[in-house]
């Protein structure tokens, strides 16, 4: 067959079949975006640590090595792009306040524009990572190593953003649904800013998976003690 199957991928594929699973619960007729979220966060789990994973293998090939770029972008597309997005659509779905604007005669614009800004924002996902992998094999090239600096918000930030929504929006007294449009499109223009950003160390990177899991715990809560 064709591909990598080592060990230094094995997270990187865990994570596209969370995040394939959470698209296909989350648009499933009896969906809920808190399961969306769920798989989200287990997604971010696993990009986490992917990279550190991989480089323990010291004998990689340049191949296992540009493999392993490519196909973690592609994955970031799937978990941090499209997922996100359907989670966007099943709040969309299942808000009460957004289903009581449905007997107004903007709601059709309504709809159709909050479906263009989840449209637009995995195009941006999309061309962030497109630039990434095209920057990092340049960088590889001069310099080699680890990257330092992100240019522009990573998209693996929608890890903790959208859970940190839906958390919020357990614990609002109101329906704050519709604040999932300004939030999904401001996430999409930074991801294609040009500000910068220092590359968490793995300090910061235990602290951000310690905040993911305590987002995780109040999640299930929500879904099985409601």
């Amino acid at each position: 067959m064709i591909g990598i199957y080592n060990y230094t991928v094995i997270l990187t594929y865990l994570s596209l079949i969370s995040a394939g699973t959470g698209i296909i619960v989350t648009l499933s007729d009896n969906g809920h975006p808190y399961w969306g979220v769920l798989f989200l966060l287990l997604c971010g789990l696993c990009d986490a640590f992917d990279g550190q994973v991989a480089r323990t293998k010291k004998d990689r090939t340049k191949s296992e090595i540009n493999y392993g770029i490519q196909i973690d972008s592609l994955s970031d597309v799937v978990a941090f792009g499209v997922l996100p997005a359907c989670i966007g659509i099943a709040i969309f779905r299942t808000s009460a306040f957004i289903d009581s604007l449905s007997s107004y005669a903007f709601f059709p614009v309504l709809k159709y524009s909050f479906f263009a800004i989840l449209v637009l924002y995995i195009l941006a996902a999309l061309i962030r990572l497109a630039h990434f992998n095209v920057t990092e094999e340049e960088r590889q090239s001069e310099e080699g190593g680890v990257r330092k600096y992100y240019t522009g918000l990573p998209v693996t930030s929608a890890a903790l953003i959208f859970p940190s929504f839906m958390i919020l929006r357990y614990i609002t007294p109101v329906d704050i649904s519709i604040a999932y449009l300004p939030l999904i499109l401001f996430t999409a223009f930074a991801f294609l800013g040009k500000f910068t950003l220092r590359k968490p160390k793995l300090c910061g990177i235990l602290i951000m998976v310690g905040i993911g899991f305590v987002e995780a715990v109040i999640l299930v809560l929500r879904l099985f003690l409601k």
